[in-house]
């Protein structure tokens, strides 16, 4: 089976999508149309005090030569617009580990902001130790396979990080081994969907996926197989998940059909929600700067 990077290129060299255009306006437009995706995120046994609490998730920036310092900016700016009580980083700060770009993406998201904190995990593209230094010098707690406690509004509130090579359910349980009230998990990967609802966590955010990048119908149905949610809202038995698009691109400087967004996700207590909810509650589309 070929594999997805395979098709999107092969698409793209055999100007399949440029024949009607849609192509030429990935790569010009849509890929800097960065928007704020506005989602309530259930989260299971949330005390009344943390009702409402609003969590800024910004992942998948991948600055490279594909993607500008432009764009890493104007996510930023949309965060902090958004005025979050708590920033998640996501991870895939780079592409393919590039070390000339760790320093400048981290001073580029040093000027992220929140009451309690700036929290980040990594990604199958990040060097553990440049990025995690970059990051952690700049004022950002980076969370590799640990957790940390946030007092909240009277309450507590657990966030728990895994790297994105931590997937058996031992090892995550040891990064959650103590946590005491509310429990986020950090995942770069919306697999570890699965080990956290076998350990009962009650939400995860992630990204990776990128909502597909190029969505058409020869590539998304293969791509959902891949993951138990591609992008948006989902839920596991009673583990709920938010996995965002994503700021950057990979492989190829294009988005079809899938554009990138920063998510600001408030919490709330659980509704019912289908496996492949998948809509957010608005998206805010914006003018590239």
């Amino acid at each position: 089976m070929l594999s997805r990077r395979a098709v999107i290129k092969g698409l793209l060299l055999t100007g399949i999508g440029s024949a009607t255009g849609t192509a030429a306006y990935g790569v010009a437009y849509a890929r800097h149309q960065i928007g704020v995706t506005l989602a309530s995120l259930p989260v299971s046994g949330l005390p009344p005090a943390l009702e409402g609490l609003r969590i800024g998730l910004l992942t998948d920036v991948h600055h490279s030569a594909m993607v500008p310092a432009s764009d890493v900016t104007r996510a930023v700016e949309l965060v902090m617009a958004e005025r979050p009580d708590i920033v998640v980083l996501g991870g895939d700060y780079v592409s393919f580990g590039d070390r000339a770009y760790v320093e400048p993406v981290a001073e580029l998201l040093a000027q992220l902001q929140a009451p309690h904190g700036v929290f980040a995990i990594l990604g199958n593209h990040d060097d553990e130790r440049t990025v995690t230094e970059a990051l952690t010098k700049r004022g950002v707690t980076v969370l590799n396979d640990t957790r940390t406690r946030l007092g909240v509004r009277g309450e507590s509130l657990e966030l728990a990080g895994v790297r994105f090579w931590t997937r058996k359910p031992d090892a995550i349980a040891r990064a959650l081994r103590g946590a005491a009230g509310t429990t986020l998990l950090l995942a770069h990967d919306p697999r570890r969907l699965t080990e956290a609802a076998a350990l009962k966590v009650p939400a995860v955010l992630s990204g990776h996926t990128h909502g597909g990048q190029v969505v058409l119908p020869i590539l998304d149905t293969a791509t959902r197989r891949r993951f138990p949610v591609l992008q948006g809202l989902g839920a596991k038995n009673d583990t709920s998940i938010f996995v965002s698009r994503g700021v950057g691109t990979v492989y190829v400087p294009v988005r079809i059909n899938c554009p990138p967004e920063v998510a600001i996700l408030t919490l709330t207590r659980p509704r019912r929600l289908s496996r492949h909810d998948g809509l957010p509650r608005a998206i805010r589309l914006t003018e590239p700067a």
